[in-house]
């Protein structure tokens, strides 16, 4: 009973074994129903016709022949006088039987009736057709039935009707069959795919089958086990770069905090390595905020607080944030606003995304070169654009730095201090604020991100 083709096999038998026995029920008695229904109408006909005769053209020739029309066939005729004799029959035997001699003796109908309908246990089905010439001539036209033929015809039906159930159940067992190729065994192979899913084993191969929902649901597994597999990819890469990032750093942290306590070095050796020290503490503090920033972000446990304010004096707080490590680097932050110009943003989020873009903007920009952080209005919305002529993204990787861990030539990204998180995180504010990112690049030749909320 655990397997889906069982549990269909029994509930379809179920089903429509309750329909056809239902239908069956019905079936068989409405027709035999109608069947003896036409056997009491014939017979009370002929009942009719031969009173009707009788009445007309009453004589012994009469009598005689309503009786030869009977004889030798599944139907009899009685006719008796008055008093209950019985003057012709077409099978005299009657004559002189005590039960037929009873039920005619006491006839008081007077019209045309069945008398006898029990066609199951009696012998004979019989009508009784009341006739009157004169005062003297009355009496009763008796027509009697044998009942063989009847049971010998709902006995053909019943034998009928078992084979309509036999042959109703050899077709239910081959749309069974059908059933369980056509739907069962996809979803056994689909569930054997699930199973090798949740054994880390992604190589699974399913059927083409359609576009109804079988084929949605094994494209969905198809999916499922490429983005599991991708998913497993990033996780291991996840877990190498932070290893190798938070590695790095420590090593330096060690190997110079050792050298540091040297009681034979210089003072300035000692303020030189005290310094890098410094220097690869910061990178660790910002590798860990990024990601504990990442990690809210995919938690969605991150809240948005909207409000109207002018976008100068936002941008003019931003720089004064960085201006210190642009001047350490020598290089030129410049900003392009309007004094009127507001926006109705997260002013955290906001800041948060415009210093991760300064941020990448001077790891990747040259001494002596210029960054332009630019906000307008175009079309009802706030654009904000940060430009650089640092050393610029190829083409071919410009569609992947908001990748979580991503980085542009790895081996330069490091030494630019570089993690592959930040912009990741810039990607997820922006569509938490209902807006778009957009960046054009060229090797060589700077990089320009803008955003448009």
């Amino acid at each position: 009973m655990n397997k889906l083709s069982t549990k269909l096999a029994i509930s379809f038998f179920l089903v429509v074994l309750i329909m056809e026995s239902i239908l069956m029920y019905f079936l068989h008695k409405s027709t035999i129903n109608t069947r003896v229904e036409e056997e009491f109408s014939l017979l009370l006909a002929n009942g009719s016709n031969h009173r009707d005769v009788l009445v007309g053209y009453y004589s012994e020739t009469t009598l005689r022949h309503i009786s030869l029309m009977e004889k030798n066939g599944n139907r009899e005729v009685m006719i008796t006088n008055k008093h209950g004799d019985i003057i012709s029959s077409s099978n005299p035997s009657h004559m002189v039987q005590e039960d037929d001699q009873f039920f005619i003796k006491n006839l008081h109908t007077e019209k045309d009736d069945i008398i006898i309908s029990d066609w199951r246990s009696s012998a004979y089905i019989v009508s009784v057709h009341p006739y009157k010439v004169d005062e003297e001539r009355s009496g009763f036209v008796i027509m009697l039935q044998n009942t063989n033929s009847l049971n010998q015809m709902v006995d053909k039906m019943n034998m009928h009707f078992v084979l309509s159930g036999i042959v109703g159940f050899i077709v239910l067992f081959i749309i069974y069959v059908m059933l369980s190729k056509i739907i069962t065994r996809p979803l056994m192979r689909m569930k054997e795919a699930t199973e090798k899913l949740s054994k880390g084993n992604f190589k699974v191969s399913l059927p083409n089958l359609g576009k109804d929902e079988l084929g949605e649901l094994s494209h969905s597994i198809h999916k499922l086990a490429n983005d599991l597999e991708h998913l497993q990819n990033d996780r291991n890469e996840f877990l190498a770069t932070i290893a190798h990032e938070l590695s790095t750093p420590l090593t330096y942290l060690i190997g110079y905090s050792r050298i540091a306590m040297r009681e034979e070095i210089s003072i300035n050796e000692r303020q030189r390595y005290i310094e890098i020290i410094g220097e690869e503490a910061n990178r660790m503090k910002d590798l860990v905020k990024n990601l504990l920033d990442l990690a809210r972000m995919n938690e969605t446990t991150f809240d948005i607080y909207k409000e109207t304010f002018f976008v100068r004096p936002f941008l003019e707080n931003v720089c004064k944030l960085v201006a210190s490590s642009y001047n350490l680097k020598e290089i030129k932050l410049e900003l392009a606003c309007e004094e009127r110009l507001q926006v109705y943003s997260d002013q955290t989020r906001l800041e948060q995304i415009v210093l991760n873009l300064l941020d990448n903007a001077l790891k990747y920009s040259n001494k002596d070169s210029i960054v332009v952080l630019q906000a307008e209005e175009k079309n009802g919305k706030i654009v904000i654009a940060v430009k650089d002529t640092g050393i610029g993204i190829p083409v071919e990787e410009v569609e992947y730095i908001f990748e979580k861990l991503y980085r542009v030539e790895k081996s330069r990204s490091r030494s630019n201090g570089g993690s592959g998180i930040g912009l990741a995180v810039v990607k997820e504010l922006v569509v938490a604020l209902g807006g778009t990112i957009e960046v054009k690049s060229k090797e060589g030749k700077g990089s320009t991100f803008t955003i448009t909320i």
